[in-house]
């Protein structure tokens, strides 16, 4: 079955629509039936929503050769206030050189690119080319852990379209939320004697907290971990009330392999060489903090906000192969830029947890992602488009080569 042509029109257009459809996470339906049309127009094969909501396909190989994935993400966040965007949030505008509205770089953009860019590879490829968008990625990854647990894709690599702007990036810190929750005993705040007021504690725990920030790792790619205390949250929240519980927040950027246990543990251990013993009447918990997440097609699980973090070495065969590929974005003869991302990506699920090679590598500049200005650069989309079926035959060249090496 011969497919339509690839065109950065084609592709501008798919971007444009999906803009225009709202997809914050767990309400990706009418976007991920896009994309699956998308897929059907474009001649993908065995296209399929899967049990949580991803959407996948497959351009297949010629030869047998390795297969990569593109991958890009289904949900967007929120766009707050429509009042406060130069241009509407859905309305898919073009102007200025630009595409405009919430998704433009951060994905909707870049995920059109990878979807067209894919489609032009059928009957160059000498492996298959699978396209997996994800649910879920904007609170944690889900879609892509329920991808690659349920052995659904069996990539040899990945590429993942989150913005790189031209570079080739190739790992992130993680994410955690960590809860430290002191308990006491809640009273009327015109009798304090008849409470134990939790947030007499609270001095120690921040302490605790401060001696942490100064005792994190560091990784000379992704540069050192960081914690800090972004919230402290009371139960009952009324202002005439001793509480009966609060909730220390803190916001963890971990280095690859940081596991839940680990993290807590040395939680733990901070509180505890403040607070060798806890008072009568008071209790303490450390925890990762948790949500309940339903995705569009009714399944429901909780999940632990924790994000992994992955670095592959700037020397691996495939980050190499996809420089050499992309080339410079400022035009001379050079390699594109290899580095790390300073957000997470699903890059987390895919290497960091199931160790398959990924990098990045999409139009779009970070600083533009999550706020009322995001817009991707029409200039910089279709260079972009150009060269992701050279970076794709690349990656899988480099993998082949590999893999008749050992």
């Amino acid at each position: 079955m011969s497919a339509p042509v690839a065109s950065f029109e084609a592709a501008l257009e798919f971007a444009r629509d999906l803009i225009r459809i709202p997809s914050l996470s767990g309400n990706e339906g009418e976007a991920a039936e896009c994309v699956r049309e998308e897929f059907v127009r474009l001649g993908f094969e065995d296209t399929r929503i899967d049990e949580v909501g991803n959407v996948v396909g497959v351009i297949p190989g010629q030869a047998g050769g390795p297969r990569v994935m593109l991958c890009s993400h289904l949900d967007v966040v929120a766009a707050g206030d429509a009042e406060t965007w130069e241009y509407p949030p859905f309305a898919g505008a073009v102007a200025e050189g630009y595409l405009h509205g919430r998704g433009a770089m951060d994905i909707k953009g870049p995920l059109a690119i990878q979807t067209h860019a894919a489609a032009a590879l059928r009957g160059r490829a000498p492996g298959d080319v699978i396209v997996a968008h994800t649910v879920f990625e904007e609170r944690g990854g889900l879609g892509a852990q329920y991808l690659f647990e349920s052995l659904e894709v069996l990539p040899d690599a990945v590429v993942i379209g989150e913005a790189t702007h031209g570079d080739i990036c190739i790992g992130h810190r993680g994410r955690a939320e960590v809860e430290i929750v002191i308990r006491g005993i809640a009273g009327h705040a015109s009798a304090p004697s008849r409470a134990q007021n939790p947030l007499s504690l609270l001095p120690a725990v921040l302490e605790a907290c401060r001696e942490l920030t100064g005792d994190q790792p560091s990784d000379p790619h992704l540069g050192p971990a960081t914690v800090a205390p972004t919230s402290v949250e009371v139960l009952p929240e009324t202002r005439n009330v001793i509480p009966d519980q609060v909730t220390v927040v803190l916001d963890w950027r971990t280095l690859p392999g940081a596991t839940e246990q680990v993290l807590l543990d040395r939680v733990r251990r901070a509180v505890g060489q403040r607070l060798t013993e806890l008072p009568e009447g008071y209790g303490l918990d450390v925890r990762m903090a948790r949500e309940r997440h339903n995705t569009y097609t009714g399944v429901e699980r909780e999940w632990p906000m924790l994000s992994p973090g992955f670095l592959l070495s700037p020397e691996h065969a495939v980050a190499r192969a996809a420089a050499e590929a992309v080339g410079s974005r400022d035009g001379n003869d050079g390699p594109a830029t290899i580095r790390p991302w300073m957000f997470a990506t699903d890059g987390g699920w895919t290497c960091g947890v199931h160790g398959v090679p990924t990098i990045g590598f999409a139009p779009g500049e970070e600083r533009h992602a999550h706020t009322n200005r995001e817009r991707l650069s029409l200039g910089e989309a279709r260079w972009s488009l150009e060269r992701y079926p050279g970076l794709v035959l690349a990656v899988q060249s480099a993998l082949g080569s590999a893999a008749g090496n050992e």
